[in-house]
């Protein structure tokens, strides 16, 4: 990796639909040139739920991209029709939130956002930002 490599870190659902426009928007956003992508089938419900096997495996590759990619920022992707979570619009933006707290717990040096993603269009939106304490 050259000394000049910028990264940030989504955790976003596997859904095929979101990929790239989170990852062109992470680029564009915070002028990184590569992202980190971590997968999972609704993620925002397994760091909501703290879910133990599943939100350990999540925050072992957040470090990861933190500590050997040097990611400061780190996004936690929801979006709409999510087959891996299908709940309403209201209950996705609350597991958000306690999907960053989650992250917050971890104790990285970086900052969080929360993105939504609807369809049809699949725009990010950007519902939630926090700094590094």
């Amino acid at each position: 990796m050259a000394d000049k490599d910028t990264f940030a870190t989504a955790i976003n659902c596997m859904d095929g639909r979101v990929q790239a426009p989170v990852t062109d928007w992470m680029i564009k956003t915070f002028g990184v040139q590569f992202v980190d992508v971590i997968t999972a089938a609704g993620p925002i419900k397994v760091l909501a739920e703290r879910t133990p096997e599943l939100t350990e495996n999540i925050r072992r590759r957040v470090e990861i991209s933190v500590r050997k990619h040097g990611s400061r920022t780190v996004a936690l992707v929801a979006h709409g029709d999510c087959a891996g979570n299908p709940v309403p619009k209201d209950q996705s933006m609350q597991q958000l939130h306690d999907g960053i707290e989650t992250i917050r717990t971890w104790g990285f040096p970086v900052t969080m956002v929360g993105l939504w993603l609807g369809n049809p269009d699949w725009n990010v939106e950007q519902v939630l930002l926090i700094e590094p304490d």
